[in-house]
């Protein structure tokens, strides 16, 4: 998947995750959860064998990451 993709893959779920969490965040904020979150929630994943692939799978991997990043953010601060 290309830069762009991703850009808007992240986006769309960390906005997601902003949503169930009913955290508010702002949209560079957003991108920034769902990119770091898909590489969180893949390494996590990894380690127990499950792997993500597709569109829809990234969204799937950023937004359950961005929900670990939040969470992990609200215990911390």
């Amino acid at each position: 998947m290309g830069i762009i993709g991703s850009i808007i893959i992240g986006g769309l779920a960390g906005w997601f995750a902003a949503m169930f969490m009913k955290s508010d965040t702002g949209v560079f904020l957003n991108i920034i959860l769902g990119i770091v979150g898909a590489a969180v929630a893949g390494f996590i994943f990894g380690l127990v064998g499950v792997s993500f692939s597709g569109i829809f799978g990234y969204l799937i991997a950023g937004f359950v990451g961005a929900v670990i990043l939040i969470a992990v953010g609200r215990k911390v601060f």
